[in-house]
């Protein structure tokens, strides 16, 4: 078990990843926004990262990293989070997960340049496998043509790019410092630059239930899994093995949402979890992991 513990702690970061969108259509439901709920995932999950670095005093980072870190959480938080929602808007939410999907392509472009990861043949079947699974789960529930604005596609592709900096960041930050502290550092920066564009709405005890449950869940929890498995992963197997996420999301749909599926969406799926299958049993050359305080 030893030997896949790492591909365990990837895939529960995709799960609660994949919680997002069946949590937050409980919030939408009571009238809040897209990017209040952004901001509150953020500025209360950055809360219970501060409380866990603070509590193991690992909150201290050296200051050269502290602009990178701020950096990051523009990029990497607020870009990320607001570049998908305005995909949405222009392109649907399907179209816009297929581009968010892209990240795994530019995963491992940075990790070929940036850390010398070998793109191995089984390695690049495994992705075309994952991307393409990716794609008929979430255009499996398109009904009607999708009209493909460059707006869309241009803020789609750019979830994609944002989304996979956290891959590259993790990786490289991860040798010196605990996953809480990364982003008890990055997550207040992208909420700060989140705030001008949230329109709060008023309070209702699901709002709570919601905003709480996706701080905790699927940020505190979900990354500080998946900084877990990323200290011991290629930065390309993680991303790969990460696209089980809308697997997950469309299978708690149907059991939370009672939404349908298409014959598509489950060969898609069956596509997903065969290249994570296929990732998990091939062999890659680990470098032995940095032993750092995991405050546990």
């Amino acid at each position: 078990m030893d030997r896949y513990i790492e591909y365990l702690q990837i895939i529960a970061a995709a799960t609660l990843w994949g919680l997002l969108g069946p949590i937050s259509k409980y919030g939408l439901q009571e009238g809040v926004t897209p990017h209040e709920l952004a901001f509150w995932r953020a500025s209360l999950g950055a809360v219970f990262f501060i409380l866990h670095s603070a509590k193991h005093k690992t909150l201290a980072v050296k200051p050269a990293d502290i602009p990178i870190f701020l950096l990051f959480g523009v990029l990497g938080i607020s870009l990320f989070f607001g570049s998908y929602q305005i995909a949405i808007k222009h392109a649907g939410a399907a179209v816009s997960a297929i581009l968010l999907y892209t990240a795994p392509i530019w995963v491992a472009i940075f990790a070929r340049i940036l850390f010398k990861e070998e793109l191995s043949p089984t390695k690049l079947i495994a992705l075309g496998i994952a991307l393409t699974g990716t794609g008929l789960v979430c255009f499996s529930g398109q009904s009607e043509d999708v009209s493909l604005p460059l707006t869309g596609i241009f803020f789609g592709l750019l979830s994609g790019f944002t989304y996979s900096l956290h891959y590259i960041f993790g990786k490289t930050f991860l040798k010196n410092y605990q996953p809480a502290t990364l982003y008890a550092w990055c997550l207040p920066a992208g909420a700060l630059c989140l705030l001008p564009w949230v329109t709060f709405t008023a309070y209702s005890p699901i709002k709570l239930a919601v905003v709480i449950a996706l701080a905790f869940l699927c940020t505190y929890l979900a990354y500080y899994a998946y900084c877990a498995s990323l200290r011991r992963l290629e930065a390309t197997q993680a991303a790969i093995i990460a696209n089980i996420e809308p697997v997950i999301a469309a299978g708690l749909a149907v059991l939370w949402w009672n939404e349908k599926l298409t014959a598509s969406a489950y060969i898609g799926g069956a596509l997903v979890i065969s290249a994570v299958i296929i990732i998990a049993r091939t062999p890659s050359k680990k470098k032995k992991a940095v032993p750092i305080n995991t405050g546990n």
